[in-house]
């Protein structure tokens, strides 16, 4: 199978790869998203709302993909107001409390 469709399934998608992203849904391209960063193969990873517009199931695919991405030694920064996502990660910084 082509590495390209090989990473769309693993987000959960099972797209035409020529397809315009604009004709996607946002949480197709939230998902179309991850699969670049995925290939890409970053150190830093920034994300922020990975969630926001996925339905429950897709989420956890995201996350569960993006906490791998985390065993790989990755440094990640994640800006979400789900604090149940929150909670997933080494380090949590409550922007509000940093507020003087």
């Amino acid at each position: 199978m082509n590495l390209k469709k090989e990473v769309l399934k693993k987000v959960g998608l099972d797209l035409d790869i020529k397809r315009i992203v604009s004709s996607l849904s946002g949480g197709e391209q939230q998902r179309v998203a991850l699969a670049r960063l995925i290939l890409k193969d970053p150190k830093i990873i920034l994300a922020d709302e990975p969630t926001g517009s996925l339905d429950t199931k897709n989420g956890k695919i995201v996350i569960d993909l993006l906490l791998k991405l985390l065993d790989e030694n990755k440094t990640m920064i994640v800006v979400t107001h789900d604090l149940e996502l929150a909670k997933r990660f080494d380090v949590i910084v409550n922007i509000s409390e940093l507020r003087s």
